[in-house]
């Protein structure tokens, strides 16, 4: 790299994101006050209330979507406490927040505060990608999908879920990571399962090009339908189901057509008895992110009785949320259910 690309890339790649937790404040009392409030701040109580309901509930398996850039905006460390502490028992997902951000993370590589006021050709030219008001390296990435192409060359070559190579994921930064607050990590050891419908749609899918170019004749694919397939078995599984979607998108439709799945395959199942979607998409286009859970029952995927909507941006509802449900301690009773030891490594 030319050294006056090393100057400008260090100008821009100076202050680290740093995650937030839910450990170090307290804001039951406030959440509660918003349910004497009115708007999105009365929404939000409510959700909080039925998350934690799930979490107290000791029939329900929580089921968490995730959709956006939300690792790379500091709400990592959120879900690697949530999995930590039981508090979710399955993970749906982009493929860019468990890849790109997760894992590239756990690698040692950091995303970086930046600014949407910035000449995105000069980044172009230092190798720096720009997610919104965030700066990540492109010469890191790379680093990250030569590392998926190795994992993915050392496997047997055949089709995998994207639970399955994410396990091998696991187990790669078991012995390799330099960060461990990996969600990536903590769900290898804990047995929670992460589905990454879309895998190929991130850095993922660049390793995975690479490692097929490399070796055209046997190789390692991922076959969704086997995702869709595991899924609906833990939907099977679990006498009841409960739904925590940030964002919507792939993982928020796919998590809830598990209801519909179990049917087509001749085991019906009760509708999710729970879901909270929070979310800043407009329903009235008829995209998948903003419809609403209303509009979920009418599909027969969830129930209509326990159920919240909060319009506000992710980054700043799912944790006070979090954390509400954190320091409420319901979870404390509860137990790892490790569906990854029912569907098998």
């Amino acid at each position: 790299m030319q050294k006056s690309v090393q100057v400008t890339k260090s100008k821009y790649l100076k202050e680290k994101v740093e995650h937030l937790s839910i450990e170090s404040s307290n804001i039951v009392e406030l959440v509660e006050a918003f349910g004497k409030t009115a708007f999105q701040a009365r929404n939000l109580s409510k959700a909080a209330k039925i998350y934690d309901r799930m979490l107290a509930d000791p029939d329900c398996t929580v089921i968490l979507t995730l959709a956006g850039s939300l690792f790379s905006a500091g709400l990592k460390k959120i879900v690697y406490q949530m999995v930590e502490n039981n508090m979710v028992d399955v993970i749906v997902s982009t493929g860019a927040i468990m890849v790109d951000q997760d894992f590239f993370e756990a690698l040692g590589f950091s995303h970086y505060i930046g600014s949407p006021n910035v000449d995105d050709e000069e980044l172009r030219r230092n190798h720096i990608d720009r997610i919104y008001d965030t700066f990540i390296s492109e010469d890191d990435l790379r680093v990250c999908d030569e590392t998926i192409a190795e994992i993915a060359d050392s496997l047997e070559p055949k089709p995998y879920s994207s639970r399955e190579f994410l396990i091998h994921m696991g187990k790669y930064l078991e012995n390799n990571a330099k960060n461990k607050e990996s969600v990536v990590l903590a769900c290898y050891k804990k047995g929670v399962p992460i589905f990454v419908p879309a895998f190929s749609d991130c850095s993922a899918g660049f390793g995975l090009v690479l490692h097929q170019w490399r070796n055209p004749q046997k190789h390692v694919s991922i076959d969704s339908a086997k995702d869709f397939l595991e899924l609906t078995k833990v939907k099977i599984a679990s006498k009841e189901t409960g739904l925590l979607m940030l964002g919507g998108g792939v993982p928020k439709n796919f998590a809830q057509d598990v209801v519909v799945a179990a049917d087509v395959l001749g085991k019906p199942v009760p509708m999710h008895k729970y879901a909270i979607q929070i979310t800043v998409a407009d329903e009235r286009d008829g995209g998948l992110s903003g419809s609403t859970l209303k509009e979920a029952h009418s599909w027969g995927k969830v129930d209509s009785t326990n159920t919240q909507m909060v319009f506000s941006e992710v980054t700043l509802a799912f944790p006070l949320l979090a954390s509400y449900a954190y320091h409420k301690g319901s979870w404390m009773s509860r137990k790892p259910k490790r569906f990854n030891d029912l569907l098998g490594y």
